[in-house]
């Protein structure tokens, strides 16, 4: 997102607009991102959770292009400057060496990071559309925030289920 850069707002829908392309760029990279993240990981169950994700956010994707519909607006990318380094961080997780159970520590804990900055985004959309009058927008986004927030609780029930048990039980 080029919050600091020379982007001109001049109404609430133009920083709508804005936020939405910054979401699409990060949807865009994620689907990208979660399939690597599923290979690396050791755990069953989070190797499942990251593929269950991928699906959801391939509809993340196609909910935003309903949304451009919408307001007539070109599906665009604008740079998700966040996105790309969350999702290098986990990159870096992927390429790890270590404990097994560590790494599946290390690859929630870059995902929640990736969930939480979705979360955040969606928030913020949703209540832009709301004050734009845009009640279907608003509905899909909510209905995306509302599986982030489900994805988010499901990585901390493996993580403290049984991910983070087995990683400390490893360390030495």
């Amino acid at each position: 997102m080029t919050l600091f850069a020379t982007t001109e707002f001049n109404s609430l829908k133009d920083l709508f607009i804005n936020q939405i392309e910054d979401l699409y760029d990060a949807e865009n990279r994620l689907t990208k991102a979660l399939p690597k993240m599923a290979e690396a990981a050791h755990s069953p169950q989070l190797q499942q959770a990251f593929q269950t994700h991928l699906t959801e956010t391939q509809g993340h994707v196609s909910r935003l292009e309903t949304i451009f519909r919408e307001i007539n607006i070109e599906p665009k990318r604008e740079t998700c400057e966040a996105m790309q380094g969350l999702i290098s961080e986990g990159e870096e997780m992927i390429k790890a060496k270590g404990d097994s159970d560590v790494k599946d520590a290390a690859l929630i804990a870059a995902a929640q990071r990736v969930e939480h900055y979705e979360m955040s985004g969606y928030g913020t959309a949703r209540t832009f559309a709301q004050r734009l009058g845009l009640t279907q927008a608003a509905n899909l986004l909510q209905q995306t925030l509302n599986e982030e927030v489900a994805a988010d609780r499901k990585l901390n029930q493996i993580a403290e289920g049984s991910v983070n048990q087995q990683a400390a039980a490893g360390t030495r």
